[in-house]
């Protein structure tokens, strides 16, 4: 099934449930009011769901209206917690390359991660809001997945029973603040700023075939500008799978219900062309993979960072080329003063 959250007025807006084509929607009131509230009590409440879903996309639902993906706040407009790891190792050897440093072996057996902020974040039509061009915005394009509970010292196979919903991210970043930040010692926080999600999420018997022990093998589209700049593969070479991502966290705490947990920017390796010359052909998922790509090979970056009224568009298409969560769709706009 696919879930959404509509504006309401309130901090937690009102859960809907979202035909498959994402044609029709209706909202899920008397029996959850909030997605929290569902994945509180998953297995007595998403039978109901299930049931007005299977209503929904029949054509008998009564009251069924037109889903607007611009009357939508993040599926979980706040959550208890939002850690986004980076899980595509090519992306980690990327920027570490673009500045002559070496990826500790480390890297590779166990995943990077931060704990970012989860009590504000963006709807996917929202602006993206920032004080000044100066502080570098970035888009970043990655899959996440949102929990039930998960016990501490769970093996990443018993992790992978508790992803509950899959959806996609835009976990923005603002690359001039982070080397000061990461020269404390103490990891991202201003530099981080809130993270917009797809219009919906949905289950894992949506994603079909696609779907394979906690990789999503499908494409990321990303669209700068109306430029289409990625299309990366999300499946292949994702380095950590989410069940490895949220046994991570688990290793000295629980993992409750409505945590968030992103992949890290979807990246793909290059190619050797014709010429001899490394070529990127499926793009890339954010422009910081893009400037060091250029770094690598002509010793300095060519391609810019976002600006006031620049466009992103995030979104992934089923093999029947449908969109499945909705698209990210946003514009970058300065600070109100």
């Amino acid at each position: 099934m696919k879930l959404a959250t509509y504006r309401d007025g309130s901090r937690d807006g009102q859960l809907v449930v979202v035909s498959r084509d994402l044609g029709m929607a209706h909202y899920a009131t008397g029996i959850a009011a909030r997605l929290q509230q569902a994945l509180d009590d998953w297995s007595f409440v998403s039978p109901q769901l299930q049931d007005l879903y299977d209503q929904l996309n029949n054509g008998k639902a009564r009251h069924a209206f037109p889903f607007d993906p611009t009357q939508c706040m993040g599926p979980l407009p706040r959550a208890y917690q939002w850690a986004d790891g980076s899980a595509y190792i090519n992306h980690v050897e990327l920027v570490r390359a673009a500045r002559t440093s070496e990826v500790p072996p480390s890297f590779y057996t166990d995943p990077l991660m931060y704990q970012g902020g989860s009590d504000d974040f963006l709807g996917p039509c929202d602006d993206i809001v920032v004080p000044t061009e100066d502080y570098g915005i970035d888009f970043e394009a990655e899959v996440a997945v949102v929990t039930g509970d998960v016990p501490m010292g769970a093996t990443p196979e018993q992790a992978l029973d508790g992803i509950r919903l899959v959806l996609l991210a835009n976990d923005v970043s603002l690359r001039n603040l982070i080397p000061a930040e990461l020269a404390k010692g103490f990891g991202f926080f201003q530099s981080k700023p809130a993270t917009a999600f797809s219009p919906v999420a949905v289950t894992l018997d949506e994603l079909g075939v696609a779907w394979d022990q906690g990789r999503l093998n499908l494409t990321m589209q990303s669209t700068w500008n109306g430029r289409k700049v990625g299309m990366c593969d999300a499946g292949p070479e994702m380095t950590f799978h989410f069940g490895q991502l949220i046994a991570h966290i688990g290793k000295t705490r629980n993992v409750r219900a409505g945590s968030i947990v992103g992949s890290g920017t979807v990246s793909n390796k290059g190619v050797a062309g014709a010429s001899g010359k490394t070529e990127w052909p499926k793009g890339y998922s954010c422009i910081a993979e893009r400037r060091a790509i250029e770094t690598i090979q002509d010793g300095k970056p060519s391609t810019e960072f976002m600006k006031f009224g620049d466009t992103i568009r995030i979104e992934m298409k089923g093999r029947d080329g449908q969109s499945i969560f909705g698209a990210i769709d946003q514009k970058v706009a300065p600070l109100a003063r």
